[in-house]
């Protein structure tokens, strides 16, 4: 579900040493003044001047995947890279990437040039590409494309692609609910990127999941205004660990809120790869992340056998395209979780796998936002529209769950 991009950044936090950024850092907006196995070394963000367009291999299936951050960023494009790693390791494609895109003019010139250049197939990993790309799908018809995380398609050339999510944020609030709960504790934090749909749904997903184990909890949001930013990211967790907050569960591309949370002597829930927990395991819960590598095999089977539709496609949990670390196969739960909710939470997860409980389940009513307003009664359910907000959405993905401190601040 990636807006814009710091080209450069300071040294920040022990997950990134030796990195630089031109800017300082911009103060983080607070939940009450809002207005609307990974590399030990990330790799640093090149310069958009430096940005070298890859060859296709003749005579294979070509696939280029464009990056919103460095592959070495421990997160979501790690997780992505992966994924691509997985074609390779099939045989199944020859592949090649570009890094640290911007959203906006410079992503639309690299999906051009890609296109261009001969691949078979693009791939966009970042929310704002979504209109770059259905540009460049307009020109280069013969080409195909697919944006991970956005909602638009052309039923020719021009697909998206995302997964339940919310599905895994909703475990996620359980084990932090748990936690904080144990401890005597009522007071969890998120950081949010931007407040966009994709965003809003996995952060009230958290607090849903939280209501389960600890009735009485509530949430704070920072809003950071980037994808990547580990900086911003530390300090986003830094102040929700100030005010007060017990567990920070983070929707950004890093693992920088966990060592703050290992720092802190708290405890921190990861995002995007499988590995984030690995930075500071004494002080992680869990981490719910991305299984891109299945996913993107099936993409190109498909496309080789002329069957692929260029479609919006939503996976829910039994797909595979999420998990929750310590409670997959052949995991075992961090230490720091509460032993009496594994149960509850192993309980749930099978549900979602055999796909007996979707991420229409997760917003069920009765529903109820933070203003005290009723959004769905008993025994409703959401609709996909709902909860992506698209037009048509009768439950728009623009309100606040119960229990969540402040407003949702405005879209720029």
């Amino acid at each position: 579900m990636r807006l814009s991009l710091v080209i450069a950044l300071v040294a920040c936090v022990a997950l990134l040493p030796a990195c630089k950024r031109k800017e300082e850092p911009k103060p983080v907006a607070t939940a009450t003044t809002i207005h609307k196995s990974a590399p030990s070394a990330p790799a640093p963000i090149p310069a958009a001047a430096s940005k070298t367009i890859p060859q296709p291999e003749a005579g294979r299936f070509n696939v280029a995947f464009v990056y919103v951050g460095p592959v070495g960023d421990g997160g979501w494009t790690w997780a992505h890279d992966q994924g691509r790693r997985f074609l390779e390791e099939k045989g199944a494609a020859h592949t090649a990437f570009v890094e640290s895109v911007s959203e906006g003019a410079e992503a639309e010139q690299v999906i051009r040039s890609l296109a261009r250049k001969g691949f078979d197939l693009v791939i966009g990993t970042s929310f704002g590409y979504m209109d770059a790309m259905e540009a460049a799908a307009r020109e280069f018809p013969k080409t195909r494309f697919v944006h991970v995380s956005g909602f638009k398609s052309t039923g020719e050339n021009y697909g998206s692609l995302f997964g339940a999510m919310e599905s895994m944020k909703y475990l996620s609030g359980m084990l932090a609910g748990a936690r904080a709960k144990a401890d005597g504790q009522t007071k969890l934090g998120y950081i949010a990127p931007f407040p966009i749909p994709e965003v809003v749904r996995l952060a009230n997903a958290v607090m849903l999941g939280a209501q389960r184990t600890c009735p009485e909890c509530t949430l704070e949001i920072r809003w950071i205004n980037s994808w990547f930013d580990p900086s911003r990211e530390r300090e986003a967790a830094e102040s929700l660990f100030k005010s007060g907050a017990w567990v920070v569960v983070t929707g950004a591309d890093t693992p920088g809120p966990v060592t703050a949370a290992k720092d802190a002597g708290r405890w921190a829930v990861g995002y995007d790869s499988s590995n984030a927990c690995s930075f500071a395991p004494e002080r992680c819960l869990t981490t719910s992340y991305w299984v891109w590598g299945p996913v993107y095999l099936k993409l190109v089977e498909q496309m080789k056998a002329g069957t692929w539709k260029a479609t919006h496609e939503y996976l829910e949990v039994d797909s595979g395209i999420v998990g929750l670390y310590g409670f997959m196969e052949g995991q075992s739960p961090p230490p720091g979780v509460p032993a009496e909710v594994v149960p509850q939470v192993k309980e749930v997860l099978g549900r979602m796998r055999s796909g007996a409980f979707t991420r229409f389940d997760v917003f069920a009513g009765p529903l109820e936002d933070n203003e005290g307003r009723q959004l769905l009664k008993a025994g409703e359910k959401p609709e996909h529209a709902d909860l992506e907000g698209l037009p048509g959405c009768k439950v728009c993905m623009s309100w606040l769950a119960k229990g969540v401190v402040g407003q949702l601040p405005a879209r720029k």
